[in-house]
């Protein structure tokens, strides 16, 4: 299967955000070693200085590119190439379908995440004004706001008799406040996939994989995969995949 070219689109302006953040201060102090300190006595070649982020400039870079829309921007860009390749394959194939993940993809965490200053603490209760906020309590209330432009991709997906699967990894428990989530925000599907209780699989993405591999064997022909993880769009079983930028968190 190829890639899209959305795989890679979105890293570039937030590795710049964050590259500064991390070391334009302390460079402009004269905080960084030239080479020849970083490395004393290193015959023939100079060393490259180890930068070190700062934690709380970084953290701020990170809401400061949320805040001022980049991000929402560059998910945008990304679904305009979904959508353009949704329309063309519409009405190509037998039962299209397209895949969504939910977290930070369909809908968004980041009133729980800036409570926790960006870190991505799971457990324990959810305190939206002081902190910390467990996501799974917050994933419980339903609360969680829609990413517009993929809003918008999945709205347009229904108009075009696509057919909108989410597959998340969420706890089964947590389904169904997940699928009320997604319906307060306007979502229209035809299911929400998650893993089954007990199941144990070796990553999300061979949970992810597998649930698509299902679809293709019920006949579903999955033209796209839009996540915001490498783990949502690793493993085949689609036409193409398109990923969102994120950066606060990885999953494995």
């Amino acid at each position: 299967m190829r890639r899209s070219p959305a795989a890679t689109a979105t890293i570039p302006t937030l590795a710049l955000v964050l590259a500064c953040a991390a070391g334009c201060t302390q460079a402009a102090r004269g905080g960084v070693p030239s080479p020849a300190q970083a490395a004393p006595g290193t015959p023939g070649a100079a060393a490259v200085p180890l930068v070190v982020p700062n934690l709380w400039d970084t953290q701020a870079a990170i809401d400061a590119w949320i805040k001022s829309g980049r991000w929402e921007a560059e998910v945008s860009s990304v679904t305009a190439l979904a959508n353009a390749w949704m329309e063309e394959r519409a009405k190509a194939v037998a039962k299209p379908a397209i895949v969504l993940d939910v977290d930070e993809t369909a809908l968004s965490n980041w009133p729980a995440l800036r409570a926790n200053r960006w870190a991505r603490i799971v457990d324990g209760p959810c305190n939206l004004e002081h902190g910390p906020c467990g996501l799974r309590e917050w994933q419980k209330s339903a609360k969680a706001q829609a990413v517009r432009p993929v809003l918008a991709l999945a709205r347009h997906a229904r108009e075009l008799g696509v057919a909108v699967f989410f597959v998340v990894t969420r706890p089964p428990e947590l389904l169904e406040a997940t699928r009320r989530n997604l319906r307060e925000q306007g979502y229209e599907f035809t299911d929400v996939i998650g893993p089954p209780k007990d199941a144990k699989y070796p990553s999300s993405a061979d949970f992810k994989a597998s649930a698509r591999r299902e679809l293709l064997n019920g006949g579903w022909n999955v033209i796209a995969v839009v996540g915001d993880q490498e783990t949502d769009l690793t493993g085949g079983f689609a036409e193409r995949f398109y990923k969102l930028p994120n950066p606060v968190y990885r999953i494995r």
